[in-house]
């Protein structure tokens, strides 16, 4: 099956293309950018990949669902495009970013900035129904995202995953310090930190 990805990760990940779960996963998702609205828009339900290759990737954030508003979910998790309103989810994560780093919130809500620098910026569910948050759980998408997680895991080294959305709920969020404490592991191994 031919999918529509940047080519280092086709390389990874066209096993997985192949297998009846994933056919039975775009026969789904075709389906219902067809007759539903459905976020992110087609060409963005890679955008993670596409804006993070392989080879740069040293920082996994894993989250949930796309956000499920219009014009909010850009294909990396947690982003939404400029001059959108920066959703709750997001906002936490930035006032961390400033109680830890001591950085002032930005205006933009965009991430993209942190995907060129090589961090994965990946939703466990990569498609959802306009205002109906988990309306593609257990479709297939986390059968695909897990694979991906298993390919960094067994062939990239030094790599820190950080798990936000509701896997994150029972260890807390707060003064967790994620930033500094990824960016001394960073530097720790002879990587260049992330520009949060």
């Amino acid at each position: 099956m031919t999918v529509k990805i940047e080519d280092s990760w086709k390389e990874k990940l066209q096993i997985e293309f192949e297998k009846p779960y994933f056919e039975k996963l775009t026969a789904f998702v075709k389906d219902e950018y067809q007759n539903q609205s459905i976020y992110p828009a087609g060409k963005l339900i890679f955008n993670a990949f596409e804006k993070c290759t392989f080879d740069d990737t040293k920082v996994v954030i894993l989250g949930q669902d796309p956000y499920h508003g219009e014009g909010q979910a850009n294909g990396l998790c947690f982003s939404v495009n400029d001059k959108i309103d920066i959703p709750p989810s997001l906002l936490n994560i930035f006032k961390e970013i400033r109680s830890d780093l001591g950085k002032e919130i930005p205006k933009s809500g965009n991430l993209e900035r942190w995907a060129t620098q090589g961090v994965l910026m990946l939703n466990a569910t990569l498609t959802v129904r306009a205002n109906v948050a988990g309306s593609h759980q257990k479709k297939g998408w986390e059968q695909f995202t897990d694979a991906v997680i298993q390919i960094i895991s067994q062939q990239k080294e030094q790599i820190v995953f950080i798990l936000w959305g509701a896997y994150a709920h029972s260890k807390g969020f707060f003064g967790n310090k994620h930033f500094s404490r990824t960016n001394s592991y960073l530097e720790s191994v002879g990587k260049k930190p992330i520009e949060w």
